[in-house]
């Protein structure tokens, strides 16, 4: 997927589900869930369980959602998360290699980053976007509206305190997509199965973005 492709798609569909499980068959039920709910963008952090296979697992089952992972930490998972056929790939820094090893790829990359600095660093090494975090530890979307003025033209995904309450306040501030986790898969309704519940969270927050 190319960069513009990329970003044209985060403008379309405007949030990320992100999984994290330490059981692959949570996992796959997380993502079937949110599916359901109309989020098609689906991020399987590298540190779940068995996450090559549940993200190979959730291209064939989910076609027509678009499958990446996150918390990639250095070149041999980032190789690995490719060959596993992940769609996008996000880690929690700014690493140069990572980014250009990305690139020459192919697969549009997100590093994650907090300072102005970071983020130029990061859109300067040839990054597809920037991940904004830990958002609400600096301000949340009072901080995305503030780099809009020196950084605008750099497309930036909050994530990290980001909720369905709060998505779309993002979005107004300046942001191209919202990355979101445990607001969308509330523990008590993990602990449940009660996959209905977070398919109808996933669709609330899709109305609340469209609005």
């Amino acid at each position: 997927m190319s960069n513009q492709n990329w970003l044209t798609l985060l403008r379309e569909k405007k949030a990320i589900a992100v999984i994290r499980t330490s059981c692959k068959s949570l996992g796959y039920q997380m993502a079937q869930a949110v599916a359901a709910g109309g989020v098609s963008v689906i991020e399987i952090t590298w540190n779940s369980d068995c996450a090559p296979e549940l993200i190979s697992q959730m291209r064939t089952e989910l076609p027509n959602c678009i499958i990446g992972t996150g918390t990639l930490m250095n070149l041999e998972q980032l190789q690995q998360a490719i060959d596993a056929g992940a769609q996008f790939l996000f880690s929690p820094h700014v690493e140069t290699r990572l980014i250009e090893a990305a690139v020459t790829a192919g697969v549009p990359i997100v590093p994650g980053a907090m300072s102005p600095t970071e983020i130029i660093t990061a859109w300067n090494a040839g990054a597809s976007s920037v991940k904004v975090f830990p958002i609400q530890a600096v301000g949340g979307a009072s901080y995305i509206k503030a780099l809009q003025g020196p950084l605008g033209q750099i497309p930036l995904i909050p994530t990290g305190g980001v909720t369905i309450g709060n998505a779309q306040e993002f979005m107004e501030a300046g942001a191209i997509a919202v990355g979101l986790a445990g607001d969308l898969f509330p523990k008590p309704l993990i602990s449940k199965g009660d996959w209905e519940a977070i398919a109808q969270r996933a669709r609330t927050l899709m109305q609340k973005l469209s609005s």
